[in-house]
């Protein structure tokens, strides 16, 4: 198809980007950020810094006429010697709330990872464009959903009519930080996460703040979300602290403390969500670390294993279930002082009966089928009737 010859530029406004906390203006193009800049100064840890400049949650939305659209972005994506290159993230085009098209964009910087010499390169690469062509001819809302696995620079935005912002709509906003599973995993594609599939179905904003690897209880995540405007509010709290084997238990209770109440500084009365694991079998009794099998991955078998010993228990080691009994036993402690604060035990979102169907493909995330069902299944119990996140309350 022919490309439209007369072409609307129209430059990147903060109005016109959700999900994201700060935009970054550099030399290649304004970089998203889930994090803001003080934040990312309180932690020098290199997974964290990929991780919330991969745009999970964050999009391009605004209304027009246009028939055409071209987006250009500079990609930065990682890579492993000897191990077969990742899939392209994907880019969801989304007309009116209803998905009308998928593209990716090649070229890119690739951060190079030897894992044996312990050394990180990248090696640069050029913008790429992505295209959407035969859009319906009428004023209408279009969103473009950025990859959640692939750091995204904005260079251009190219439209065959012009562009202005979507006027506010007065939904709600909800924030929510978790983990891998929350930041994609192996969600088909950005828009079909699970919290963004429960956010469409449960008519809200969201704000994704889950991070790979680092769902830590940080400080400066608390105070992130103590300072975001938001109506409601999740926390997803403690695959992490198991497989990155970070805390023992006399720190955790404390620490959840310490992070709800600074939630609570800048969020008194929002309705707060506290969600414990999903079932995970390699960690429910059994401790961490756990560590990604590279051998495998070179053989196209990509598992994690879990490295601890139950026994450790005694001496304080986190398992999930140690997690969910002490939050639990924490969130009820609280919400003697604080109604507006509520427990969600993670296995009601994926358990043993869903296990048995939908296993984890690596052992540790859940695969598309999988975040479509905990979309499913939190948006019931988080939106549906009489749940935390009901508007009619």
């Amino acid at each position: 198809m022919d490309s439209p010859t007369e072409w609307t530029l129209t430059p990147f406004t903060p109005d016109l980007v959700r999900g994201a906390l700060d935009l970054e203006h550099t030399a290649h193009g304004l970089l998203p950020h889930r994090l803001p800049a003080r934040a990312r100064a309180q932690c020098a840890d290199e997974q964290l810094a990929t991780v919330e400049a991969q745009p999970s949650g964050v999009r391009l939305v605004f209304r027009t006429r246009a028939t055409a659209v071209e987006l250009d972005t500079l990609r930065t994506t990682t890579a492993y010697e000897g191990v077969p290159p990742a899939p392209d993230g994907l880019y969801d085009l989304l007309v009116d709330g209803r998905l009308a098209g998928q593209a990716s964009v090649s070229g890119g910087n690739v951060r190079m990872v030897d894992m044996t010499a312990g050394t990180v390169k990248e090696r640069p690469g050029p913008v790429g464009t992505v295209r959407f062509t035969g859009l319906p001819d009428r004023e209408k809302d279009v969103e473009i959903w950025l990859p959640y696995n692939e750091i995204t620079r904005l260079v251009a935005l190219r439209t065959d009519a012009p562009v202005e912002p979507v006027p506010d709509r007065g939904r709600n906003v909800w924030l929510h930080h978790g983990s891998s599973i929350s930041h994609g995993s192996f969600a088909a594609s950005p828009s079909t996460t699970w919290p963004a599939l429960a956010a469409a179905l449960g008519g809200v904003e969201l704000i994704n703040l889950g991070f790979g690897g680092n769902a830590l209880l940080d400080p400066f995540t608390a105070r992130t979300l103590r300072d975001t405007p938001a109506d409601l509010l999740s926390v997803k709290i403690g695959i992490n602290l198991v497989n990155a084997d970070v805390m023992r238990l006399r720190a955790f209770g404390p620490a959840v403390h310490g992070f709800l109440d600074t939630v609570r500084e800048g969020h008194p009365t929002t309705p707060l969500l506290v969600v414990s694991p999903l079932l995970c079998p390699m960690h429910e009794d059994t401790p961490g670390p756990c560590l990604l099998d590279f051998a495998g991955l070179r053989e196209g078998r990509l598992e994690f294993s879990a490295l601890g010993d139950p026994a450790e228990r005694a001496a304080g080691k986190l398992t999930l279930n140690v997690i969910r009994d002490e939050l639990a036993r924490i969130v009820a402690q609280r919400s003697a002082d604080d109604p507006h604060l509520h427990h969600l035990d993670g296995r009601e979102l994926y358990g043993e009966r869903d296990f048995a169907e939908l296993p984890l493909p690596d052992r540790l995330h859940p695969d598309a089928e999988t975040h479509r069902r905990i979309a499913e299944r939190f948006a019931g119990l988080a939106f549906g009737a009489d749940g935390p996140f009901d508007s009619r309350a």
